[in-house]
């Protein structure tokens, strides 16, 4: 046995042991402050510090800091208050951690710039950035001098909330600090706050002014450049400055690595993605399990699931055990590369043999592919499982059983899947409905299109383009074509932007009932505004000006449509033809006018033999030869 400690010297550790047996069962009170006397515990700040790191209920420690606070011959200092700061947050006490941060303030103590930077990440984390900044700048003016380092925490703090701004101004404030300029970390930030500004030009002269200063930029730096110059669609500078980049002798991250192959692979480039895979590899760097999701979804987009394969089959060996994610991206480069859909499910069932579970994003891709491939009852069973699974309904797969069912001409069950949705959700998407109206239309029930369409603003479902493009679609199929040039003032008025869409739809309306005229009057709106007529728009007018024998016109029409860098095609050639063959003596002075169409077109056949077969090119001039003999 140890030999037993004599009277006085027991440990201070043994007399805290003590102490805080007592404060947990009597809590603090006249029994703990006579316990405290006993046991002849000194209050100073190195006891208070103590019991604020044990886990002693917080309204201890509090009504304890308080006390102490009243003893005679002491005052709390910054640590003390910063041992309790950190005890309130951890307890989640906001109002107590605000009230003691303005009393240690107010208390005059010394505080250092670790301890402001401390209370303003802590104010950050908590939600209260308003307050953060407030005492950044209470303190500052009782004449403390921030440094570097506290200024960062600031910036770092209001760019986790996205006060952007806010950012910029402490910035050029602490360039007008003393002895306080900014350093890599600083660039660091702000070069990635503009970034997610979009602010191209900011960032790059923050990038050219910190090496100005003889600042070296870091990794993430450039990482930060590199993407922001991808998503101007400015590919030539971003990977000139991963040359640069390497040339200064800063190695890229897995994160730069990242960045470039999902630059590359948005502008089309995925060999030059594909090979930076391999690259990166003989350099030393190791791909993670974000790089390989990325590079597995590029090349699935790119339609290239052999690669894909290859990439997955390589994951283990690499150290990044695939994920959901993965999967996903696998199961998703099947049906993008129209390979056998019945991969699609050895795959899933891969997955759930490997002990992963599929997510409802995982079946909305399996659903979405199998109803594009008609493989309806799969599809239906896929979301029955999916709900069985406990997932709530997901909208998009609903939305692609939905279609699907309705250019199958399955209307009812469309109809029902529809009615199931609503009924577990409450409501549907925008987009759910704008299917839903879209094949009701197409089907001519134009009035069960329509009450649907005014459901969704009784249930707050906010119609988009697509919805009012639904609709007007399915007016003018059934010749309502006033109405829809009203729904088409209507969405605008309403604040939803019409896309080319939009008016194509409502020009196709016009040019088949409203006569040329007024195809011809909606053409030039379009040229004059926003959105520009497109080689659909002008093949609508152009049709319209043929049916009514309007050759001439028809014809200046090409020359403008081909001045605008539109290529004739099939559709422009039919529209044509289709007006030429004479049917009646309806065009008085069509056997003038239809040699010089037909001219035209037959020296524009040439140009547009890259975009029609061979065959479509032989039997496009037998029908051009036909019309010029009748």
């Amino acid at each position: 046995m140890g030999q037993k400690p004599a009277n006085g010297e027991i440990s201070a550790h043994s007399l805290d042991e003590r102490f805080i047996r007592i404060l947990k069962i009597f809590k603090w009170g006249p029994d703990s402050e006579r316990a405290l006397k006993l046991l002849m515990l000194k209050v100073d700040h190195r006891l208070i510090r103590e019991v604020m790191k044990t886990d002693v209920e917080i309204g201890v420690k509090i009504q304890f800091f308080k006390w102490a606070s009243k003893s005679k011959n002491f005052e709390h200092d910054a640590m003390t208050y910063m041992a309790l700061i950190h005890s309130l947050e951890a307890a989640g006490l906001v109002g107590e951690l605000w009230k003691f941060t303005q009393e240690m303030v107010r208390s005059g103590c010394m505080i250092t710039s670790s301890d402001v930077s401390k209370i303003i990440r802590i104010l950050g984390k908590a939600k209260m950035l308003e307050k953060a900044c407030a005492i950044f700048y209470q303190i500052k003016s009782r004449g403390f001098k921030p440094s570097i380092s506290t200024y960062n925490t600031l910036i770092l703090v209001l760019m986790q909330e996205y006060h952007y701004e806010k950012v910029h101004e402490l910035y050029n404030e602490m360039c007008n600090e003393d002895n306080c300029l900014p350093d890599t970390l600083t660039y660091s930030m702000l070069i990635g706050t503009f970034s997610k500004l979009g602010r191209e030009d900011s960032a790059v002269r923050l990038f050219e002014e910190m090496k100005e200063y003889e600042l070296q930029p870091n990794a993430k730096i450039y990482t930060t450049l590199i993407g922001l110059f991808f998503k101007s669609n400015k590919v030539d500078k971003a990977l000139d400055l991963f040359q640069e980049m390497k040339a200064k002798h800063c190695t890229p991250s897995v994160y730069t690595y990242t960045e470039l192959i999902k630059g590359l692979g948005r502008a089309g480039k995925v060999d030059d993605a594909y090979q930076l895979f391999l690259t990166m590899q003989d350099v030393g760097c190791k791909p993670d399990i974000v790089f390989m999701n990325n590079l597995i979804n590029i090349l699935g987009e790119a339609g290239r699931y052999g690669d894909v394969h290859s990439v997955f089959c390589q994951m283990e060996a690499l150290g990044c055990m695939p994920n959901v994610v993965s999967y996903n991206s696998v199961i998703k480069a099947v049906f993008r590369s129209k390979s056998p859909v019945f991969q699609a499910n050895c795959w899933f069932e891969k997955m759930k043999e490997k002990g992963i579970t599929p997510s409802a994003f995982t079946y909305s891709i399996l659903i979405d592919g199998f109803s594009k491939a008609n493989r309806l009852e799969k599809a239906l069973l896929l979301l029955e499982e999916m709900d069985e699974k406990g997932f709530l309904p997901c909208p998009a797969a609903y939305c692609s059983v939905i279609d699907a069912l309705g250019k199958a001409k399955r209307y009812d069950v469309a109809k029902e899947l529809f009615q199931e949705l609503k009924e577990n959700c409450g409501t549907s998407s925008s987009r759910v409905y704008a299917v839903m109206i879209k094949h009701l239309g197409k089907s001519g029930d134009i009035d069960g299109a329509m009450s649907l369409f005014e459901e969704m603003g009784r249930l707050g479902c906010v119609p988009d383009v697509f919805s009012y493009n639904a609709l007007m679609a399915g007016m003018v199929r059934v010749g309502m074509i006033d109405e829809a040039c009203s729904l088409l003032r209507e969405m605008q008025e309403k604040g939803c932007n019409p896309d080319l869409n939009s008016y194509n739809i409502v020009l196709n309306g016009l040019a088949r009932t409203g006569g040329p005229g007024q195809a011809v009057d909606m053409l030039s709106r379009m040229k004059d505004s926003s959105i520009k007529p497109d080689a659909v728009s002008y093949n609508t007018v152009l049709g319209s000006l043929s049916r009514a024998g309007m050759f001439e016109e028809a014809a200046r029409l090409m020359k403008e449509m081909k001045s605008k860098g539109f290529e004739y095609d099939l559709i422009t050639y039919s529209s044509i033809l289709e007006a030429c063959r004479p049917k009646s003596q309806t065009y008085g002075g069509t056997a003038r006018v239809v040699p010089i169409v037909i001219k035209l077109m037959k020296l524009e056949l040439g140009s547009t033999n890259e975009a029609l077969s061979s065959k479509m090119a032989r039997r496009k001039q037998l029908e051009l030869d036909s019309a010029v003999t009748c």
